[in-house]
């Protein structure tokens, strides 16, 4: 047993070596220079620079609308998509599935390139629908990584739960209400937090479509590319912070509908 659990502890040594080397030292490098000047002294000028400063604020508040809207379309496509592919029985119900996994195997800057092509056919100017635009691409990049969540949770919900909503009365439009959306509420949690939190610091449709840096993830990379690290610092540490309670939140809420859920099951 000893001889064993020794083997085991070295073979965890690469992968601690790795959350050294590509996390926790990268991290330690971001918290220095956003807890400190330019001469190395310990301030908190940058993150007051940060709320100071109109342009940086207004970029925190539209990368949250972006990715709140993003979060809601796609959960409003994916649902019905996941629920019909899970409980239809029609044929090839797999290969419709796949067809909403496929793009997901193709480079993601040659899809938004090709979307940028077909919106310049259709619309002519782009910054007119910028916005619009932007939640449209951004919504055709994550809708994948809702709906597949989604699938995998309403897949696996207990049918005789569904089978006794419907001998004690309950109509189908009551036992979806009741019993199928709250079972598929940890599908949902997954799916909103795959989707909101890359939502809020992809750069990559804004700075490809309009070469703009009105997100997040975009503004990080200008200070960076400034070397203005900083700043880009703080920017990297606030969104951290945010991703820490959505992620807490979401744990919070996945937890009470698995108890929930498995209370319902010994009734």
């Amino acid at each position: 047993m000893k001889g064993n659990w020794f083997s085991r502890k070295q073979l965890a040594i690469p992968y601690i070596m790795f959350l050294i080397l590509f996390v926790v030292l990268p991290l330690i490098v971001v918290l220095y220079y956003a807890f400190t000047d330019g001469d190395g002294n310990v301030s908190f000028e940058n993150f007051l620079h940060f709320f100071q400063n109109g342009k940086t604020v207004g970029t925190l508040v539209y990368s949250v609308i972006i990715a709140l809207i993003t979060t809601v379309v796609c959960l409003l496509i994916a649902y019905p998509v996941a629920y019909i592919l899970a409980k239809g029985s029609f044929c090839g119900k797999h290969a419709f599935l796949m067809l909403f996994v496929l793009p997901m195997w193709i480079n993601f800057t040659l899809r938004i390139t090709a979307m940028k092509e077909i919106l310049t056919v259709i619309e002519g100017n782009l910054a007119y629908y910028q916005f619009f635009n932007t939640i449209l691409c951004m919504v055709y990049d994550f809708l994948p990584f809702m709906i597949l969540p989604l699938y995998n949770t309403l897949t696996k919900l207990d049918k005789s739960l569904i089978e006794a909503a419907h001998d004690l009365g309950a109509d189908k439009v009551q036992v979806f209400f009741k019993v199928v959306l709250p079972l598929s509420v940890p599908g949902i949690i997954s799916g909103v937090t795959m989707v909101f939190l890359p939502s809020m610091t992809n750069y990559v449709v804004l700075d490809m479509i309009y070469n703009s840096t009105y997100i997040m993830g975009s503004l990080i990379g200008s200070y960076f590319s400034a070397y203005d690290w900083h700043n880009g610092s703080v920017i990297s540490i606030i969104l951290l912070a945010m991703i820490f309670v959505v992620t807490m939140i979401s744990n919070r809420f996945t937890d009470g509908d698995d108890a929930s859920a498995e209370r319902a099951r010994r009734l």
